[in-house]
C-alpha cells in the first residue's frame, strides 16, 4: 500500500505520524552501499534541490510537518515510500512527488528507518496541549 502525505496529514500527533511512516529496516539499505555515488548525485541535482525547497516551505521546516516542531539543524526531506536504486537510475517521477515527501529531523529520519521511536530525543518532542503557553489558563490559577 502506497502511503501519501495527504493521508499522513490526517493524523494529528507526532506519534501517530511516526507509526504510519516507520519502517523495519536499515537506513539507506537500498540506495547506499555500492550505489552511494548514484544516491549522492541524485540528492545534489538541481531538480531535487528545487523540490526539496518546496517541501521545506510546505512543511514550515517542521518535523513530520507538525507546526511547533521546527527543525533547527539537520533537516532531511524524507521519501514517505522508500526509493530504490532502479528508481533513481531511471529518474522516476515518484522521486519528486510532493505527496511522497516530508520534512524530518535527522533523529526522526533514523528512527523511522529503524522503526524505533526511542531513537528520538523525547524531551524535544513534547505533545502540545491547549493553553500550555498561557499561564493564566493553566489549571490551579
Amino acid at each position: 500500500m502506497e502511503k501519501t502525505y495527504a493521508d499522513l496529514s490526517e493524523l494529528r500527533t507526532f506519534r501517530e505520524r511516526f507509526e504510519y511512516l516507520k519502517l523495519e529496516g536499515v537506513v539507506g539499505e537500498q540506495t547506499f552501499g555500492r550505489a552511494r555515488s548514484l544516491n549522492q548525485l541524485f540528492y545534489r541535482s538541481p531538480r531535487w534541490r528545487k523540490v526539496r525547497d518546496q517541501v521545506i516551505l510546505r512543511d514550515g521546516a517542521c518535523d513530520l510537518g507538525i507546526p511547533g516542531r521546527e527543525i533547527r539543524k539537520y533537516l532531511v526531506v524524507h521519501h514517505i515510500n522508500p526509493v530504490t536504486e532502479a528508481q533513481i537510475r531511471r529518474d522516476d517521477p515518484v522521486l519528486y512527488e510532493l505527496e511522497n515527501l516530508i520534512c524530518v529531523s535527522s533523529a526522526t529520519h533514523n528512527a523511522l528507518h529503524y522503526g524505533d521511536f526511542s531513537l528520538i530525543d523525547q524531551p524535544l518532542y513534547r505533545e502540545r496541549k491547549p493553553n500550555d503557553t498561557c499561564p493564566w489558563k493553566k489549571g490551579g490559577m
